[in-house]
């Protein structure tokens, strides 16, 4: 058998062999390594080359160093799920390094960092000013968490004490110009919405790179011409600028009114209207 047919079935069989072991120690992304796991995928990479391009001398030994190398990180990875020695051991601990807007320098010396990496950590983070951390962890896998202080972190609904609407994934409804009917049956939509929306800014479905409607029915559409700027929705808008004006003129009819019949109807149903628009406010203006 030529040497270079040789080369091709054992290059395979190594890539085979790597690939069912990347798979059996499962995803993880590459800025989430530990230190362990970064030895671990050079020493796996290293017996793979080395088997690959027959460098490695015995066969077997070779192949048994390689199944080590791939079934003591699985072996531990199990243990670790288990045991907290061992995933301390293994992973690492979570280390403090700013504690109530005091940086700890005990701390940076003992995971090796500067205080320029530090700040640099933090300015990754859009934190510029340390004082403005309550507390800073670093992770085992180096990635640093801020945790801003209370009156340093962004204004959220719940800071304003406002309420809001609960939200579902928006469904593409076309992509590159065809209709997908499985994510408009489950918005309780069908084609003759779509196309019904279509015609009302003007656009063909085959003129479409992408749609997608949001939990409130919105559509929003991106044509494969970049150069034609399409109007945003503003169903929600409308619709609760309607509401609020079928509001004010029951009110205005039961004052204008004389008689009191009439002036009782229009006032409950200006006072369910204001209940009707109070409720879905969080949902119409977000």
């Amino acid at each position: 058998m030529p040497e270079w047919t040789i080369a091709f079935i054992r290059a395979t069989a190594v890539f085979l062999l790597i690939l069912a072991g990347a798979r059996l120690l499962g995803k993880r992304q590459l800025s989430q390594l530990t230190l362990f796991d970064l030895i671990t995928v050079i020493a796996i990479g290293v017996v793979a080359g080395a088997l690959s391009l027959n460098l490695a001398g015995d066969l077997a030994s070779a192949l048994m160093t390689l199944v080590v190398w791939i079934g003591f990180p699985i072996a531990l990875f199990y243990l670790s799920i288990k045991f907290k020695t061992v995933r301390d051991l293994v992973q690492g601990k979570v280390t403090v390094l700013i504690n109530h807007g005091k940086v700890l320098d005990a701390k940076l010396m003992e995971v090796r960092m500067s205080p320029e990496d530090l700040l640099s950590q933090l300015r990754r983070k859009n934190v510029f000013n340390f004082a403005d951390v309550e507390f800073a962890m670093l992770e085992p896998d180096g990635e640093l968490s801020v945790f801003l202080k209370k009156d340093k972190r962004p204004v959220t609904a719940s800071t304003l004490e406002m309420k809001v609407g609960h939200e579902s994934v928006p469904q593409t409804v076309i992509m590159d110009g065809i209709m997908m009917d499985e994510p408009l049956t489950a918005m309780g939509l069908n084609r003759r919405w779509l196309h019904e929306e279509l015609e009302k800014i003007g656009v063909a479905p085959e003129n479409v790179f992408l749609a997608q409607v949001d939990s409130v029915g919105q559509l929003y559409v991106d044509l494969f011409d970049d150069a034609i700027n399409l109007p945003q929705p503003k169903t929600k808008e409308l619709l609760f600028v309607n509401l609020k004006k079928s509001q004010a003129d029951c009110e205005l009819y039961a004052l204008a009114t004389k008689d009191p019949s009439a002036k009782q109807m229009y006032t409950e149903a200006a006072g369910l209207m204001s209940e009707t628009v109070k409720d879905l406010e969080p949902l119409l203006k977000r």
